[in-house]
């Protein structure tokens, strides 16, 4: 899901279906608050967000009230239930209320106000016309952008640090919602398995031995009992709003408590789960990594150590572009003669990247492994093989 705050003027609500999807999220919203502050609360002014997920997502304004509401409050609606497999109302409903019970300056999100699981609605804090991370980063000033990806790596920091240890408070909340079980990870394991014949298919490269096992060993790290923490997943800019005092979250419909590395694996490779993602000056990943270890080092003091933060980054790293890979390499147009699409470019800059990173570890296959498949994907590509800029730094 992203939600479009940067809007300006009247948006105005759509005709048909869209405009009754809103009515029916501020008659949600209205029910939930009135049975929240036990009087009756009346919402008017609604503009549609146009939220791309499931819930309907709607800015309004509160009439008037004798309880301390702010003066608009953001509705997000989720009509229908899901056919199978996780509720992204449950994982978001239960994301929001473990943050809105800490303190507020330990809080990446806006506030949860009230919520119910009958009518599958939430009302946040509004936190207004803020621009996003994305916003930023496609904008013409560099240093803007760099002063948002320094905050973003801290958030992201400040929101593990906050939530490390909080994974039964995540369950037992999730579970009073009818939240499903925790996934078992057998489609990580079915796809890392399938990752090594679609390069040797696509590229003519085989997987040595010690690589797999490599991968192996990155699975299971991210599945370990250690650095485990609270994660948003979908680590999109356009998910981000910049504020005043510091970089705030929004998207929690995959919500989940995991190991922080995955989220980590990001500060390398950033923002490569979107579609859009593009390259980062030189050294911008490294102080971003750095603003996220001065948050969480306090919980986890091992990192303090650069060497095993190093290893297990790169570990973290190579199981992000091994399963990016084998989630996207089979279906990409690698012909010289295709139009130039970013997506394989990035593929290109992250194997490099990560041949680097694991000779810096002395992951010596690993490294000699990625080195190999970043050229022939960088054959393959020919001039269109590096990947973009940013605006904001080109």
């Amino acid at each position: 899901m992203t939600v479009d705050t940067s809007s300006s003027g009247d948006a105005g609500v759509g005709a048909g279906a869209e405009q009754l999807a809103v009515a029916a999220a501020v008659a949600a919203g209205e029910s939930v608050l009135s049975r929240r502050f036990g009087s009756a609360i009346t919402l008017v002014a609604p503009e549609d967000l146009a939220g791309s997920g499931p819930a309907t997502v709607v800015r309004a304004r509160v009439v008037s009230s004798s309880f301390a509401l702010p003066r608009t409050l953001v509705i997000k609606h989720y009509p229908d239930q899901p056919a199978s497999g996780a509720d992204p109302f449950a994982q978001e409903a239960v994301s929001y209320q473990l943050f809105t019970a800490l303190a507020p300056d330990e809080r990446m999100c806006p506030e949860l106000l009230a919520h119910d699981g009958r009518d599958r609605v939430l009302v946040l804090e509004d936190l207004g016309r803020t621009p996003t991370l994305e916003d930023k980063l496609y904008a013409r000033d560099s240093r803007a952008a760099e002063r948002a990806l320094l905050s973003w790596a801290r958030s992201l920091g400040r929101l593990h640090a906050s939530t490390a240890g909080r994974e039964a408070d995540f369950n037992a909340l999730l579970r009073r919602l009818g939240g499903p079980a925790k996934n078992d990870g057998r489609g990580e394991d079915e796809l890392c398995a399938r990752v090594p014949a679609v390069i040797q298919e696509r590229l003519g490269i085989p997987a040595p031995d010690e690589v797999l096992t490599q991968v192996a060993d990155a699975l299971e790290q991210s599945r370990s009992a250690g650095f485990r923490a609270f994660s948003p997943v979908e680590l999109s800019p356009d998910n981000n709003l910049v504020t005043g005092e510091s970089v705030r979250f929004l998207d929690f419909e995959f919500g989940c408590v995991r190991s922080a590395l995955v989220d980590a694996a990001h500060l390398r490779l950033p923002f490569a789960s979107w579609p859009d993602a593009l390259a980062l000056p030189a050294g911008m990943s490294e102080a971003m990594v750095a603003a996220w270890r001065a948050e969480v080092v306090g919980v986890w003091p091992t990192f303090a150590d650069d060497d095993v933060l190093a290893s297990h980054l790169t570990t973290s790293e190579l199981l992000r572009v091994w399963l990016i890979t084998g989630e996207e390499l089979g279906s990409l147009d690698l012909s010289r003669h295709a139009a130039p699409v970013s997506r394989e470019a990035a593929l290109v800059t992250w194997w490099r990247d990560l041949a680097k990173h694991a000779g810096y570890v002395r992951m010596t296959a690993v490294s000699e492994f990625a080195a190999r498949v970043a050229a022939a994907l960088a054959a393959r590509l020919g001039p269109h093989a590096d990947l973009a800029f940013y605006p904001a730094f080109r």
